[in-house]
């Protein structure tokens, strides 16, 4: 009964259904207690580690190392690996290994979170259960090869828990603590709690919601669809259909817009040098791909 109300076909991973589920109801109860008042410095400092771990996710373990739309010198790299850490994601490795996995069988039995599924699995439930079968054999096929020869990649793989306590919570609670002055009850409720939980969730809606909700204008044939709410929300990853059709260009849009941080923060990089090669699609290959597989009606959002 439990497994059919959630749309769990695979078999339950109760280690991570009860993690998952006692670190929000915990959460909500430590915030209701401890989240108000709070310093000033410390929303402000909240609301900046949401843009850095943000940037750890669009920027570096999406952007980059999973479609290598663009390059980046070994500086921008570590930053983007410290970034990433602080959101308390899988590893990069795993995180790339599901991504590329997403694309080449989007939607599918073969996709980690496959949408059809239902918009609790494709949200979080997928990462309460095991893989199916057809997930496993896929992935195995996945080249993985790029992140398996480089050393730092594999080095954040290897110590990935010790640096996601590191970055995620140690740090930034303690500077929200030494820096700024606040209650440490306080400065646990924003930082392991609202901040990660915000960004752990907003990160997911590009799963679900807009795989769910939105206009097609570039291929009106795939679930992914452009969704201005999870653009708000991820800083520029909602023009999902764009991305589905043209996942090597490194704006993740056609455009780049006031909610597109992601690619304003590859391109201000560009201009000292540390990052470089950034990839787009040509207007040619955007328009005959909106002529052919583009229908429903709806324009691009520039």
């Amino acid at each position: 009964m439990f497994t059919k109300m959630f749309v769990f076909k695979n078999k339950i991973k109760w280690d991570s259904l009860l993690v998952i589920s006692f670190y929000h109801i915990f959460g909500l109860y430590w915030c209701s207690k401890y989240a108000f008042p709070l310093k000033l410095g410390t929303f402000l400092f909240a609301y900046s580690m949401i843009i850095v771990s943000g940037a750890g996710i669009t920027c570096g373990v999406h952007r980059l190392w999973t479609h290598r739309s663009y390059k980046a010198k070994a500086p921008m790299k570590l930053l983007l690996m410290a970034c990433f850490c602080s959101s308390g994601q899988n590893s990069i490795y795993n995180w790339v290994r599901d991504h590329r996995l997403h694309h080449k069988f989007a939607d599918t039995d073969a996709d980690p979170h496959n949408v059809k599924r239902g918009f609790f699995f494709s949200h979080i439930g997928w990462l309460m259960v095991k893989k199916n079968e057809s997930v496993l054999t896929k992935g195995k096929l996945i080249d993985m090869s790029d992140i398996e020869s480089d050393s730092h990649l594999m080095f954040e793989h290897k110590y990935h828990n010790q640096l996601t306590i590191l970055f995620c919570f140690l740090i930034p609670t303690l500077m929200n603590i030494f820096l700024i002055g606040e209650d440490w009850k306080c400065a646990v409720a924003w930082q392991c709690f609202i901040r990660y939980l915000y960004v752990l969730h907003c990160e997911l809606t590009v799963n679900s919601l807009a795989h769910m909700y939105g206009y097609k204008p570039y291929n009106v044939n795939i679930e992914a669809s452009e969704n201005i709410l999870v653009s708000v929300l991820t800083y520029g990853e909602g023009y999902h259909n764009f991305h589905h059709v043209f996942p090597f260009d490194f704006r993740a849009a056609e455009t780049m817009d006031f909610f597109s941080l992601s690619t304003k923060i590859i391109s201000t990089f560009e201009k000292i040098g540390w990052t470089y090669d950034l990839k787009q699609a040509s207007p040619e290959m955007i328009e005959a791909a909106r002529d052919k597989l583009g229908g429903d009606g709806s324009k691009a959002h520039n």
